[in-house]
């Protein structure tokens, strides 16, 4: 390529995950429309936004088309930090239920 020339993707590939996000969009709204269980519809609000979060970040911020390693620098941190909060949260539940457990006993 010369220094003037860019790569051009298809607009196809940009309406495709647009749809996408319009029907993650849609769904995540009647998940929080529709009356179901607390955990099941903040897991399913969850879900949508990580799928969303990732469509955008591969297509639109390009992660797609760029090199493995740089891919893997930006998505490790936050995989990381979801891991560590989902590890956090088991913790808490069992540090109070072992508390209300001590005091009531």
């Amino acid at each position: 390529m010369s220094e003037h020339e860019t790569q051009q993707h298809p607009l196809g590939v940009y309406f495709w995950v647009w749809g996408w996000l319009f029907v993650l969009s849609v769904g995540s709204y009647l998940t929080d429309v529709i009356s179901m269980h607390d955990y099941l519809r903040w897991t399913l609000i969850t879900l949508f936004m990580l799928v969303k979060a990732g469509l955008i970040m591969a297509v639109f911020m390009h992660l797609v088309w760029e090199r493995f390693s740089l891919t893997i620098v930006i998505i490790a941190p936050p995989a990381v930090l979801l891991v560590a909060l989902a590890i956090f949260a088991i913790e808490s539940r069992y540090t109070i239920s072992s508390r209300i457990q001590h005091f009531l006993g």
